[in-house]
């Protein structure tokens, strides 16, 4: 019973991390634009993200978001503000050449990148209300220890998993060259995209006043 309530969980969330937002916008620009191993830290930093908001599910900070409205409220527009400071980045640094490689210098690209994506995906309190909901139409009434242990490694296989994939495919050559030969738009549209998807979130949390 634990087993099909874990699978049915994983393969909600795994429909919901596929789905286009600002964790795929980092991932796969970093991907492109620095090395795959840049993407992979990426991609372990949106699948810490993701545990960090399991955890929050579990131990329910959502019945304290729904108690407290302000918090909840203040958590969207930090969010979305963070998420605008990320789109003016990638607008100012369009136009800057830029060489890419395999090669990493040192460990520091790697360990920025992961902080990038872990605060990238932390910056959307929405997900934890999208956590809180499947496990909440999911798991029974008493929650075994099995799953409260399991949960969180399972959606960080998901998350980790699903960005290591994007991050692989936006990392191969033929990605890369296309990116190169178009890089100012490319950032360009990725910085408007991410704009947007900022100032949609810190318009919800302003409307939820």
């Amino acid at each position: 019973m634990s087993s099909g309530i874990f699978i049915s969980i994983m393969a909600a969330l795994a429909v919901g991390a596929m789905s286009p937002g600002p964790s795929f916008v980092v991932v796969s620009r970093i991907a492109i634009s620095r090395s795959r191993l840049d993407g992979l830290a990426a991609a372990f930093g949106m699948g810490a993200g993701g545990v960090v908001f399991a955890v929050l599910a579990l131990a329910g900070l959502t019945a304290l978001l729904s108690q407290f409205e302000w918090l909840y409220v203040l958590l969207k527009v930090a969010g979305g503000a963070y998420l605008v400071y990320i789109a003016v980045n990638i607008w100012r640094s369009a136009g800057q050449p830029l060489e890419v490689s395999d090669t990493v210098n040192g460990n520091r690209a790697p360990r920025l990148s992961f902080m990038t994506a872990l605060l990238t995906q932390l910056s959307n309190p929405k997900t934890i209300i999208v956590y809180a909901s499947i496990f909440a139409a999911l798991l029974p009434r008493t929650v075994p220890l099995s799953l409260i242990v399991a949960l969180p490694l399972g959606v960080f296989v998901v998350e980790a998993g699903w960005y290591s994939i994007v991050a692989f495919a936006f990392s191969a050559r033929h990605p890369r060259r296309l990116y190169l030969a178009a890089k100012s738009w490319i950032d360009r549209s990725a910085g408007v995209v991410m704009a947007g998807l900022g100032l949609r979130l810190i318009l919800a949390g302003v409307s939820d006043r």
